[in-house]
């Protein structure tokens, strides 16, 4: 169970690392450029550390999969970006496969 908290907070790491990318306007403002760079190496620790339980190819899907749903929902709020019925779908898809990996594979750590 320790890893899987180690792959939700590099989950949330690299979410605010992303979100703060594109407040960091190519990095030319200071603190959200400070932000992204910690968030990453922030993130990849984590993950590193989640890799010494579950196996790379499921915590990757799981990392990449809930990051990418996270980040779609916070350019959604905060910046205004639309989803189209396609995103929400394809969202959707990657959330159901994320589930189902948790749920019925026996390669994770359960």
């Amino acid at each position: 169970m320790k890893a899987y908290l180690f792959l939700f907070l590099a989950i949330t790491c690299e979410v605010v690392a992303t979100s703060s990318l594109k407040l960091s306007n190519s990095f030319t403002n200071l603190i959200p450029s400070i932000i992204t760079i910690v968030g990453y190496c922030a993130s990849f620790y984590l993950l590193s550390m989640t890799l010494k339980t579950i196996p790379v190819g499921i915590a990757y899907a799981i990392w990449s999969g809930i990051g990418i749903i996270f980040v779609s929902i916070i350019a959604w709020v905060f910046f205004k970006q639309a989803l189209d019925l396609a995103a929400l779908l394809g969202m959707g898809l990657i959330m159901l496969g994320v589930i189902i990996i948790n749920v019925f594979s026996n390669v994770g750590a359960h």
